[in-house]
């Protein structure tokens, strides 16, 4: 019996224009009803998450950052914060790759130093709360839990190569623009884990829905992984199952039947 369900949102349940259908609302309810645990689990910012879900944001789980900051019911239940030394040492990789702009992920807020139109474009889509600073190594009063890269050229190409052979910090390319570098010890799927034992869900009793390379780890705490039609190919390799893509309600799809 499911008792968990876990899905990511860009590429998973949001469409292209980063929407869902308004029948997840219903669909939700029956979860509800059925005693079913619903998470959202993003390397979106949380206050961003938060705002996608107010209805029902005292209800669900969060799994922000790529698993670096879980919520439930405005309280945090888990984080994994980067060392200074990594902070700094990763924003001075940054720098160096000309097409490349960094977002300063805080529990608080995100922070950026460059305010060109295409980037902060970007940033809006996944971060409610953020700051234009001078300096991001100047950033003191704030929790940092990722680093995160835009490069609008494509990571995979341009970023990863960059960062590719270091192994003090979790880095991950995270979407076709972006790349994340986190805690050593961080990842959705070390959040999901510590998520389950707290609730006493077992690995059978989980269903989850990913479609990129951030979404590996968690895909394989649960009998029921899904990639979605439009899921990165290594992503496919290791799910259990394959979803309709998020164009076609893949996610909701599969959620009608265990309603």
């Amino acid at each position: 019996m499911i008792k968990l369900v876990v899905t990511d949102m860009d590429g998973t349940f949001l469409n292209d224009k980063k929407e869902f259908s308004n029948e997840f609302w219903e669909i939700y309810s029956e979860l509800e009803k059925k005693g079913i645990k619903f998470v959202v689990a993003s390397g979106r910012q949380y206050q961003n998450l938060r705002k996608n879900f107010e209805k029902i944001k005292n209800e669900i789980v969060f799994i922000a950052e790529n698993g670096s900051y879980v919520v439930e019911k405005e309280k945090e239940i888990y984080s994994r914060t980067l060392p200074k030394e990594a902070i700094k040492k990763y924003i001075e990789i940054g720098r160096k790759i000309s097409t490349t702009n960094i977002v300063l992920c805080g529990k608080k807020s995100a922070y950026v130093e460059s305010t060109d139109r295409n980037f902060i474009e970007e940033v809006e889509k996944y971060y409610e709360e953020k700051k234009v600073v001078s300096n991001l190594l100047e950033v003191v009063d704030d929790e940092i839990i990722k680093i995160a890269y835009c490069d609008l050229s494509g990571t995979e190409e341009n970023v990863y190569p960059y960062v590719k052979n270091e192994n003090d910090c979790q880095i991950v390319v995270s979407g076709d623009i972006w790349l994340d570098v986190s805690h050593i010890e961080s990842n959705k799927g070390i959040a999901l884990e510590v998520l389950q034992n707290k609730l006493g869900i077992k690995y059978d009793e989980t269903m989850i829905f990913g479609d990129y390379l951030n979404d590996l780890e968690m895909l394989k705490k649960g009998k029921y992984s899904y990639a979605m039609g439009n899921a990165h190919e290594e992503i496919k390799k290791i799910s259990n199952f394959i979803a309709k893509s998020n164009n076609e309600n893949g996610v909701l799809e599969e959620l009608k039947k265990i309603i």
